[in-house]
């Protein structure tokens, strides 16, 4: 019972994490309307953040989570083209995120909502040996020139780029 209790608290809080997802360029997501397949859409967001959509032509995207993106669908379709339109929205992958310096393999790693500094390390191969966990540095997506102090439990977004700079002995 204890068992289940957590596992449903955490899928809750994974499911929150994803439905505030903001969507940028490099997401894929998918689309379905349910019982009309030819309004079924997976695309991956480019720069422009826009796909194309059937009957509706090109839709905005970036900036959105899924629930926005299913009613912007959904009053799209109606009344014109469907009466009650079932529509589903989800990230089927993540843009990825970044991480350099003092660990053992730097670069882009696919992005998991609710991910921490810690989780990112862990993708990255692991701190070397010179690596100061005193000197995080996150770079947010959306003011990349702006860095932010961070720790080890620090949570990342997607598009961020961490950086771990040398600790001095």
């Amino acid at each position: 019972m204890l068992v289940c209790l957590a596992f449903l608290l955490s899928f809750n809080s994974f499911s929150q994490n994803a439905q505030n997802y903001t969507l940028g360029p490099g997401d894929k997501i998918e689309i379905k309307v349910f019982g009309q397949p030819d309004l079924d859409v997976t695309a991956l967001l480019g720069n422009s953040g826009k796909v194309n959509y059937p009957f509706l032509g090109k839709v905005k995207l970036a900036g959105l989570n899924t629930s926005q993106v299913e009613q912007i669908i959904i009053r799209g379709l109606q009344p014109d083209y469907l009466v009650n339109p079932n529509v589903y929205a989800q990230v089927t992958q993540y843009r990825p995120f970044y991480i350099h310096g003092e660990v053992n393999n730097p670069g882009a790693y696919p992005y998991q909502p609710a991910m921490t500094v810690n989780q990112a390390i862990a993708l990255g191969g692991g701190l070397t040996e010179r690596a100061s966990i005193d000197k995080i540095y996150i770079f947010k997506e959306q003011t990349k020139e702006q860095q932010i102090r961070g720790s080890l439990n620090s949570q990342i977004a997607a598009g961020d780029t961490i950086k771990i700079e040398q600790r001095l002995f």
